[in-house]
C-alpha cells in the first residue's frame, strides 16, 4: 500500500509540474501588420494595363500590450498607426480590446473586439472614436508560448465636425504575439 501511495504522490507532482511548463496567464506584447483592400473601378476583363482588380487601401502598423487571464481570454491596450491611401487619411486610435478563443485545440480559432479614441494630432490626424470586431486563428511556437495570429478585422471609424464622417474597412492581419 505505501508503495502505490507513493507511486500516486509522484505522479500527482509529475502533473503539476508539466503544467508549470505552460505559461496560460500573464503580460504580453503584440506586434501587427494588417492592410484592407479595394477593388478597382477602372478595371476592365481583358485589359493590357498593370492594372489589378483589386488595390491597397490603407495600410495599419499596432502595437500591443495586454494581459492574459487564462488560456481563453486576455484583453489589450492597442496604440495603432493607419493610413488610408484614396482618402489621404491618417488615424492614431488608442483603443481597448478584448479577445475570446472559441476553439481551444493546440491551436486557436478567436473572435475580438475593441473600442476606443481617434487621437488627434494636428491637421494631419482625425479626431474621433472607432470600434472594432474580428475572427482570427493563432498558431503556437513549439513551446506554446509564442504565436502568429491571422485573420480579419472590420473597422468603423468616425470622425469629423461632430464626428458625422464614418469609414468602415474590412481588413487582413499578420499578428506576432509574444508571451
Amino acid at each position: 500500500m505505501k508503495q502505490i501511495s507513493t507511486l500516486l504522490l509522484l505522479f500527482f507532482f509529475t502533473i503539476l509540474h508539466a503544467q508549470d511548463d505552460q505559461k496560460t496567464s500573464g503580460l504580453f506584447y503584440k506586434a501587427s501588420l494588417s492592410a484592407t483592400l479595394t477593388n478597382n473601378e477602372d478595371y476592365t476583363i481583358g485589359n493590357d494595363n498593370d492594372e489589378s482588380f483589386i488595390n491597397l487601401n490603407g495600410i495599419f502598423f499596432n502595437n500591443t500590450l495586454g494581459y492574459q487571464f487564462d488560456i481563453r481570454s486576455s484583453i489589450g491596450l492597442n496604440i495603432e498607426y493607419g493610413h488610408y491611401l484614396d482618402q489621404s487619411l491618417n488615424f492614431l486610435p488608442v483603443y481597448l480590446d478584448f479577445t475570446y478563443n472559441i476553439f481551444d485545440f493546440d491551436d486557436q480559432v478567436f473572435i475580438r473586439g475593441g473600442y476606443g479614441k481617434l487621437i488627434d494630432l494636428g491637421k494631419a490626424f482625425e479626431n474621433g472614436n472607432m470600434y472594432k470586431a474580428g475572427i482570427g486563428y493563432r498558431a503556437y511556437d513549439d513551446d506554446f508560448k509564442n504565436s502568429w495570429l491571422i485573420g480579419f478585422d472590420f473597422s468603423r471609424k468616425r470622425f469629423g465636425f461632430r464626428q458625422e464622417e464614418k469609414l468602415s474597412s474590412f481588413a487582413v492581419f499578420l499578428e506576432f504575439m509574444l508571451f
